[in-house]
């Protein structure tokens, strides 16, 4: 399976830390199923490489149609990145690109306007350190080998 969150919609805000070398944790809010705590294996893009990125939608519907689409999500996001970067493609324009695979070879992404993400200072890491020390904490043993791309399906 494959979702791309309603075009963005169904995703109010989260962040994504990358200051661990190989992994990226995080926690994004969804509609209508809340805040998923997220830890993949790899790395941000160069361009944004062991930083912490964090974005908010301003499109966002928590409708009831979400809950159908995307309800039965895995609750903790556990899996690979596939691209994560505020420069995705040289033949696009600059654009904040989150892509990822779960555990279970669900394939998901978000797409955001360039105004929408941002690197986040390190003066304003604050709350974030600690909700990133609690879910690195919380998932570490969890994590396993990635999914087999080949076998992910497109809808």
């Amino acid at each position: 399976m494959s979702q791309k969150f309603g075009n963005g919609r169904w995703v109010q805000e989260g962040f994504l830390d990358n200051r661990v070398e190989g992994t990226i944790v995080g926690r994004i809010l969804f509609a209508v199923i809340g805040p998923v705590d997220v830890y993949l294996r790899g790395n941000f893009k160069p361009d944004i490489a062991g930083q912490v990125i964090q974005f908010r939608n301003p499109r966002f519907e928590d409708e009831d149609l979400a809950g159908q689409i995307i309800g039965d999500m895995e609750n903790l996001q556990i899996g690979t990145v596939n691209l994560i970067s505020f420069d995705p493609h040289p033949n696009l324009v600059p654009h904040p690109y989150i892509e990822w695979f779960s555990a279970r070879k669900n394939h998901y992404r978000i797409e955001l306007e360039p105004a929408e993400a941002w690197t986040v200072a390190a003066s304003d890491l604050g709350d974030i350190d600690q909700v990133s020390r609690e879910i690195r904490a919380a998932l570490v043993g969890r994590v396993t080998e990635g999914p087999s791309r080949e076998s992910t399906e497109w809808v």
